[in-house]
C-alpha cells in the first residue's frame, strides 16, 4: 500500500470522485464491511468504463478492490485480506431491449432481480430464478452462485447463462457468449466456461458488468402440494416416490425445523434492530420459523397449464397420502434460509439418496436437531447452528459432518459465521475446483488485487 500512502487518502478520494462523480465516491463508513473487514473507500461508477477506470486507479496505487451489489450476502464466504475500495455496482444497472417474446434477457449486474422480474412480467415472461435473498442484484446472485427452489428444473443462474461481460483486475473488459447491456468495445470473446468460473467467486476473479440469461413464458398455473414429515428417512422415501412418478415438479423443498426453540445468544434491543435492518433480512422476519409440533414439511411445486397441473396435483396427493394439502400460494418458509445474521450458516450438498444420512450426521454431531431447509430434490440444503456455540464446538461438528459426507461424495460449506468461528474453521472444506480457480486467478488477477483471500484456498 506504499503507493496509496505516498499519494494520500484525500488525493485518492479526489481521483475516485473525478471518475464516479461527486455524489458517488467517499470515505467508507462503519457499515462498509466485507465479512467483517472494513473498507477504506466506496466508489459507485456510472458505467463499465468508469468501473474500469476505478480498477486502473487501484492498479496504479496497489489498492485492492471488492465488488458489492445490494449487500445481501456481503457476509458470506471468507473475509478478504484487505478491502481498500468497495466498488458498488448499483449504477451498472439496466435491462437491455429485446423483442417481445425474446428467449433471452440482457441485464446489468447491479440490477435488483425483483426489478428484472417485474419488468419481464409485463410482457408475460420471467427469469426462472428465485434466490432467497429478496433484495439481491443479479450480479450478487451470480457472484454467490445463489439459487432457490426453481433450480430443480431450471438449474442455477450460472447454468442459465448464455452471455457474460466482466472486467479483469487491470480494467480490461471481457465478454463471453452472446449479448451485453452496454455496447462498448471489448476484447474478442472468451470461452463461457471461463466466464462461468466467476459464479461463486465473490468478486475474486472479476467485476461483473452484465449477463444474458434465458427467459421463459410465465407459467399459467402454479400449485404447492405440502405434506408433514417427521424423519429424514421418511423424506428420503417420499422424494424417491415423487421423482419416480415422473410428475415433472418445478421444485421439491424441505423444511425440518429444530424441535422447540433454538438456543440463541441474548441480544440487546439495539442489536436486534441492527440485525433486522441487515440487507440479508430484507423481506423476512428475524429468527427461525417456529417448529410445528416437531413436524417438518415437504413441499412440491407444480407449474404448467391449469388442467394438466390439476391432474398432476391429484396424482401427487394420492401418491404421498398422509395429510397433504394443495395451495395456490407457497408455504410461509418457502424461499427463506433457516439462519439469521449472527448464526453459523451451512450449505450441505450431497446426492439425494444420501440426504437423510447427511441430516442424521448433522443431528448426531450437534447433539440435537438442527434446522434444515432447502432443495431436497437436489440434495442441496442449508442448516443453521446457533451463533452462541463456541468456535471449537462448531469445528468439531463440521469435522464430523464432513467425515460422513466425504464417503458420500458430498460437502459442507460455511456460508457465514461469527468472527471467532470464521477464524477457527476451514469454511470451504476441500473443494476440488481449487486448481481451476488458481489458474483463473493467475490469468485474470495475477497481482491478487480483487477480493484477495475470498476464494477457496486463500486465493
Amino acid at each position: 500500500m506504499a503507493a496509496a500512502s505516498s499519494t494520500g487518502a484525500t488525493e485518492i478520494t479526489r481521483r475516485l470522485t473525478g471518475i464516479c462523480g461527486p455524489p458517488f465516491a467517499r470515505f467508507a463508513g462503519a457499515a462498509d464491511e466485507v465479512a467483517g473487514r472494513s473498507a477504506r473507500w466506496v466508489a459507485v461508477p456510472g458505467g463499465p468504463e468508469a468501473a474500469a477506470e476505478v480498477l486502473r486507479l487501484a492498479a496504479r496505487h496497489d489498492l485492492t478492490v471488492v465488488p458489492r451489489g445490494a449487500g445481501t450476502k456481503i457476509d458470506w464466504g471468507a473475509a478478504p485480506a484487505r478491502v481498500d475500495i468497495l466498488l458498488d455496482t448499483g449504477r451498472l444497472a439496466g435491462i437491455g431491449h429485446q423483442p417481445t417474446g425474446s428467449p433471452v434477457a440482457e441485464v446489468g449486474a447491479g440490477t435488483p432481480l425483483r426489478a428484472v422480474q417485474a419488468t419481464l412480467e409485463r410482457t408475460g415472461r420471467r427469469l426462472p430464478l428465485d434466490p432467497p435473498s429478496p433484495g439481491a442484484t443479479l450480479g450478487g446472485v451470480l457472484a454467490a452462485d445463489e439459487a432457490g427452489p426453481l433450480r430443480l428444473r431450471h438449474g442455477t443462474a450460472c447454468e442459465q447463462l448464455v452471455g457474460l461481460r466482466w472486467l479483469r483486475a487491470d480494467g480490461e473488459l471481457l465478454s463471453a457468449g452472446i449479448g451485453g447491456v452496454d455496447r462498448v468495445t471489448t476484447t474478442p470473446p472468451v470461452g463461457l466456461d471461463l466466464g462461468r468460473l466467476l459464479c461463486g467467486s465473490q468478486g475474486g476473479l472479476g467485476v461483473l458488468v452484465s449477463a444474458t440469461l434465458r427467459a421463459q413464458a410465465l407459467p399459467a398455473s402454479r400449485v404447492w402440494i405440502s405434506r408433514p414429515v417427521w424423519t429424514p428417512l421418511e423424506v428420503h422415501d417420499l422424494i424417491r416416490a415423487v421423482l419416480a412418478a415422473r410428475l415433472d415438479p418445478a421444485a421439491i423443498e424441505l423444511d425440518l425445523p429444530a424441535a422447540g426453540s433454538r438456543a440463541r445468544r441474548p441480544i440487546s434491543a439495539a442489536r436486534a434492530a441492527a440485525l433486522a435492518n441487515h440487507p440479508s433480512m430484507t423481506g423476512r422476519r428475524l429468527g427461525p420459523t417456529p417448529a410445528r409440533d416437531g413436524a417438518g414439511t415437504l413441499a412440491v411445486l407444480l407449474e404448467g397449464g391449469p388442467a394438466e397441473v390439476t391432474e398432476r396435483a391429484d396424482r401427487l396427493v394420492a401418491l404421498v397420502t398422509g395429510d397433504a394439502t394443495v395451495d395456490h400460494s407457497p408455504p410461509e418458509w418457502w424461499r427463506r434460509y433457516p439462519f439469521a445474521p449472527g448464526d453459523t450458516a451451512l450449505r450441505v450438498e450431497v446426492p439425494i439418496s444420501d440426504l437423510h444420512a447427511a441430516v442424521y450426521a448433522l443431528r448426531d454431531a450437534a447433539g440435537t436437531p438442527v434446522p434444515v431447509r432447502g432443495s431436497a430434490g437436489l440434495g442441496v440444503v442449508h442448516a443453521a447452528l446457533p451463533g452462541a456455540l463456541p468456535a471449537e464446538r462448531v469445528a468439531s461438528i463440521l469435522a464430523a459432518v464432513r467425515g460422513v459426507l466425504l464417503a458420500r461424495r458430498g460437502r459442507c460449506v460455511v456460508l457465514s459465521a461469527p468472527p471467532a468461528v470464521r477464524q477457527a474453521v476451514d469454511i470451504w472444506g476441500e473443494p476440488a475446483v481449487i486448481p481451476r480457480l488458481r489458474a483463473a486467478k493467475e490469468h485474470l488477477d495475477p497481482h491478487r488485487r480483487l477480493a484477495p483471500g475470498r476464494l477457496p484456498g486463500g486465493l
